[in-house]
């Protein structure tokens, strides 16, 4: 486990025991301007976290001593800042059960460094806002007032239901994070619904031909095949 300059700039853990990983994302997230840590194993990850409260993790999920996603569930116990998994496994059932317990984004290996950085500059704008923005959040010509549970599209208001307004502003508040819909019908509709999925099919379908453009191809609440929605506002 090691790491120099830590004082700097925005420190990011890589938790891998692939040499060529270090060594090619290393450089990389340096010259993005990161300070790149590195852990080679589930337990010294889990150390790294504690001591260098780092600003984000890219944990990859086959590791030596345990399986990443148990280490991913004991960090999220005393560390909120994000954690993108970058793994080979590329079944669909990974990605829910990562994203379930609580991280921010998925990238597959192999991967292009250029889509892990835009992801990882993501999820540190997500962190880095308050958890109740401000202001009213906007995507296009879609405002959502938070304060007076207020939806308009081009200055005219849009007539929700309340559990449509529940959808929309859980994903709202995603800030363009990828919410699986176990996480949407359980904060909505309660844990007895959790697998209930055609219930949230309905409501972002009827969302859709309330605020898009084009509700066949949606650019603001889009789907991710198999876990669920995320919404494009236009600070994502």
């Amino acid at each position: 486990m090691t790491a120099k300059g830590l004082a700097s700039r925005q420190r990011i853990l890589v938790i891998d025991d692939e040499p060529q990983i270090h060594r090619f994302l290393g450089p990389a997230l340096d010259a993005a301007g990161y300070e790149p840590l590195r852990a080679d194993s589930g337990q010294e990850g889990l150390r790294g976290v504690a001591l260098w409260s780092p600003d984000a993790v890219v944990l990859d999920l086959g590791l030596p001593d345990m399986d990443g996603k148990e280490v991913l569930e004991k960090a999220r116990a005393f560390y909120d800042g994000p954690i993108l998994i970058l793994s080979a496994r590329d079944r669909e059932i990974e990605k829910i059960e990562a994203l379930d317990r609580g991280a921010n984004d998925y990238v597959e290996k192999p991967f292009g460094v250029g889509e892990l950085l835009a992801r990882l500059r993501a999820a540190l704008r997500q962190t880095g806002r308050a958890q109740t923005p401000s202001g009213p959040i906007r995507a296009g010509d879609v405002e959502i007032d938070l304060e007076k549970r207020r939806v308009t599209r081009a200055g005219v208001a849009v007539k929700l239901s309340p559990r449509e307004y529940d959808v929309l502003t859980r994903l709202a508040l995603g800030h363009g994070k990828v919410l699986t819909h176990k996480d949407l019908l359980t904060a909505v509709w309660g844990p007895a619904h959790a697998q209930d999925t055609q219930y949230l099919r309905v409501f972002v379908g009827q969302l859709r031909q309330k605020l898009e453009a084009d509700p066949a191809t949606p650019q603001l609440l889009q789907t991710e095949p198999g876990i669920g929605y995320r919404f494009v506002g236009d600070d994502a």
